[in-house]
């Protein structure tokens, strides 16, 4: 068993170890520091990979931020389309308790009420 964890250690660092400049390194996109490089043809390369790589993530920041925008839209058409239609709710029932409520319950005619009895004038 010791063999066999021996036998991964040594391919793991076959693996990762650089062989010789076998390996090459990838491109990365993302903002470098230009000034390091020493001639112009690489500074200006640089510079442009630089520019490109910004454009890039501007274009799909735009795309992104525009697409959160169109949904906020439709979200707010659709709660504009909702209050709407409660407010049409709201004034057909309004209308429909109009005509019920032709005698109001609090102005009931007190003369013709039961005169209080005297144990209960006390109160």
């Amino acid at each position: 068993m010791a063999k066999g964890v021996k036998r991964i250690g040594i391919v793991a660092c076959l693996v990762t170890s650089p062989m010789g400049g076998v390996l090459k390194a990838q491109d990365i996109p993302g903002m470098e520091i230009c000034t390091v490089e020493k001639t112009m043809e690489r500074r200006t390369s640089c510079l442009q990979s630089n520019v490109d790589f910004l454009q890039k993530s501007l274009t799909k920041l735009n795309i992104d931020h525009q697409q959160k925008l169109d949904a906020a839209n439709r979200q707010i058409e659709s709660l504009k389309a909702s209050v709407a239609s409660l407010q049409k709710l709201l004034d057909d029932l309004k209308h429909q308790k109009k005509p019920d409520d032709q005698k109001a319950p609090d102005s009931v005619d007190r003369s013709k009420a039961a005169p209080a009895k005297e144990g209960e004038k006390a109160k």
